[in-house]
């Protein structure tokens, strides 16, 4: 179900920008200079906690661990040349945060998530109407609206971090200027947690995959700012 919402949310929020775009732009365009994709992506932290007590490491029996989700999620992307483009990822996420090992069954807290990536992708070409990329970029990781963990008697505080991303993707033109797409991102990024009042805090090793699953549609940004200066008229 909640993957469902996900897809619905994703698709209309895409079919909104879709039509603004349409309505203002001439058709797309695959050698445009700029693409917007939207869809769901699954968010999956390889997750590895050391947790301490008052300073002291409790040892690799107290872990930690971050679970999946689904989400909509959102690309813009624009196009220096065919093959060099910088790509700007977004979305919202919630997230539980449960122990394992020593702490199995624990309810540790949850926390919402702003996880914007900016890649710089190198796109191929000569391969029809197939357009693999790669990339490379920086994460950052805004943590807000942190629950409180009943077991641990104190609410989760969780540091902003900011990490490495490697990316592989494909698009696939299927007619106008649209794409289908599917996208994997590695991030290696990590945190610092601590729970208020308590003597309990963590080091946490996040380094999520991110698995997306996208309609594009590319076009050039001229299509709609030489359209709209076209048709201003002075005021008289």
């Amino acid at each position: 179900m909640h993957v469902l919402k996900s897809v619905i949310a994703a698709v209309g929020a895409f079919a909104f920008m879709a039509v603004s775009l349409t309505s203002t732009a001439s058709a797309g365009d695959y050698k445009g200079d700029f693409m917007i994709r939207a869809g769901v992506s699954v968010v999956m932290p390889d997750t590895d906690a050391k947790v301490f007590s008052n300073g002291g490491y409790l040892g690799p029996a107290y872990d930690a661990d971050v679970k999946n989700k689904w989400i909509p999620s959102a690309t813009l992307t624009y196009f220096f040349t065919d093959n060099l483009a910088a790509e700007l990822f977004c979305c919202f996420s919630k997230h539980d945060i449960d122990g394992k090992g020593a702490l199995a069954g624990a309810d540790l807290g949850d926390t919402w998530i702003f996880p914007p990536i900016v890649t710089l992708q190198y796109h191929f070409t000569g391969m029809g109407r197939l357009k693999p990329y790669v990339g490379a970029g920086v994460q950052w990781i805004h943590f807000f609206s942190e629950g409180r963990s009943p077991d641990l008697g104190g609410k989760l505080d969780l540091d902003d971090a900011f990490g490495f991303v490697l990316q592989a993707g494909i698009d696939i033109e299927i007619g106008g200027g649209w794409y289908l797409n599917a996208d994997v991102k590695k991030s290696f990024i990590d945190t610092d947690a601590s729970w208020k009042g308590t003597p309990f805090a963590a080091d946490v090793d996040l380094d999520p995959w991110i698995i997306s699953a996208n309609v594009g549609y590319r076009f050039n940004l001229s299509d709609i700012f030489g359209r709209r200066e076209a048709s201003y008229e002075p005021l008289k």
